[in-house]
């Protein structure tokens, strides 16, 4: 099953200011695959296809995740890799940041534990707000998002890290819950 480790992005405030940039993002023109309302989340560690036992191996690591709840900030818009070839369309973090490393670092030493690989990357985190299919309107696409550089969305409150299933499917991805940490 695909697996990862995210944060749920549980505010109504910053849900809305993701949605008002996705509108944004549209009227460019650009051929753009928006993340579903619902599904909006910072993925801390992509686990990719892992055997249902894994799966399990892992629940056990994320649920051994402990720390006490802190706030994210959500601001700014970027992509990956650079405005001249977008493949990612992102809103940043600011705020919170050492808190959100740390979190990572212990579920890294857990899993590690478990011989999963680590990262490899920076830890870089970022809501994705959009893929970008193709080149159609770069160049508008670049200026919006230029435009929304310094955009503040607000913060989201971090209480707890889960391990979700993801099935794809073409209306979009559709997560399942299958383990949380505990608040610390």
């Amino acid at each position: 099953m695909r697996c990862f480790v995210a944060v749920e992005c549980g505010s109504a405030e910053v849900l809305k200011g993701l949605r008002d940039t996705e509108a944004r993002l549209a009227a460019t023109g650009a051929d753009l695959k928006f993340v579903e309302p619902e599904n909006f989340h910072l993925t801390l560690k992509f686990l990719g296809e892992v055997p249902e036992a894994r799966a399990g191996e892992a629940a056990q690591a994320v649920e051994a995740v402990s720390f006490q709840p802190f706030s994210i900030k959500v601001e700014g818009v970027g992509v990956f890799p650079g405005l001249n070839k977008p493949s990612v369309v992102w809103a940043g973090i600011t705020g919170g940041v050492a808190d959100l490393a740390a979190v990572f670092e212990g579920l890294e030493a857990g899993l590690a534990r478990l011989d999963f690989d680590r990262e490899r990357r920076r830890f870089s985190p970022h809501l994705t707000i959009c893929r970008v299919r193709s080149g159609r309107n770069r160049d508008r696409l670049a200026e919006e998002v230029a435009a929304m550089a310094d955009t503040v969305f607000g913060s989201v409150d971090v209480d707890r890290v889960k391990l979700k299933r993801s099935v794809l499917t073409p209306r979009g991805p559709v997560y399942t819950d299958l383990a949380e940490s505990r608040v610390g």
